[in-house]
């Protein structure tokens, strides 16, 4: 089983750095919703070169849970996340983003039956917070509440948990290509009424620029594609609220990049954190649920 924790623990860290790749794209001038489409619709393309040729789940309700999946770990989930950062700071959206794994243990506990919380999960899940803040704010411990920007923020951590926990209902029953491809489908399809309110209007000279397309092929073959069918596959084979726990990695990876990229500084608080975000993950997984 460590070669699905280690294919969960990548996918995180490479979802770690999309920040930075989707804070670039908005600098150059593409809107929230406009990078989402142009993502999944290169996934969308792909996963069909591996895809196999059946077209509909086994049954109208599990058709239903892939239009759900679509839009908890799709469409909803990337314009709140992506939205949130406009309205709000920075840090304030990442770090609720990354309570997810709070809300799928909650969920979890509240609606599968035999699931029950242990101290090391708590006790792995506390460290995992400490380290996750320690982090993101980077030794500036100033948190502002923006209430528009925050809900939206807490609507994407939210809904990243329903999507583990659906996930892990078809995925027994249906293969990780299948259902990822249908996740890019109806994430895609529920998307485009978004520009009946907000019209496309990113020029098509834009995508000769290195640094748009660059991103824009990072972000829906890796982060979208392999990614999304890696962590689907994991969920079938580890279980939902283990691999959620690894989205505390988040914050380590896009801390590194962001460094890198976008020349922003990192403290010895950083540096720590990431360590207490480690020891959380290895703990609440070693004796999870």
């Amino acid at each position: 089983m460590w070669r699905y924790h280690l294919l969960a623990i990548a996918t995180i860290l490479v979802w770690g750095v999309t920040f930075v790749n989707s804070k670039v794209l908005l600098l150059h001038g593409l809107a929230v919703h406009e990078i989402f489409v142009i993502r999944f619709g290169i996934a969308y393309l792909c996963i069909w070169t591996i895809s196999p040729r059946r077209l509909w789940a086994s049954s109208l309700r599990d058709e239903a849970i892939m239009m759900l999946l679509g839009i908890t770990g799709g469409s909803l989930y990337f314009v709140a996340e992506n939205m949130a950062v406009k309205l709000s700071f920075v840090s304030n959206v990442s770090f609720i983003v990354c309570t997810a794994p709070l809300f799928t243990t909650l969920l979890g506990l509240l609606f599968i039956k035999g699931m029950r919380a242990t101290r090391g999960l708590v006790i792995g899940s506390m460290l995992a917070i400490a380290g996750m803040a320690m982090v993101i704010f980077n030794g500036q411990f100033v948190f502002k509440l923006n209430p528009a920007g925050d809900l939206l923020a807490f609507c994407g951590a939210l809904c990243w948990a329903v999507y583990s926990l659906l996930m892990k209902s078809v995925a027994t029953r249906y293969g990780a290509v299948f259902v990822s491809r249908k996740v890019f489908f109806y994430g895609l399809l529920t998307a485009l009424p978004l520009f009946a309110f907000m019209p496309w209007q990113f020029p098509a000279e834009g995508f000769l620029i290195s640094a748009v397309w660059g991103n824009l092929l990072f972000l829906g073959f890796i982060a979208s594609f392999a990614c999304f069918v890696l962590w689907n596959l994991a969920i079938k084979k580890v279980g939902a609220i283990s691999v959620s726990n690894y989205v505390y990695l988040n914050p380590i990876s896009t801390v590194v990049c962001s460094a890198l990229v976008l020349h922003e500084p990192t403290t010895w608080i950083a540096i720590l954190g990431s360590a207490l975000i480690l020891s959380g993950v290895f703990v609440a997984n070693k004796r999870g649920v």
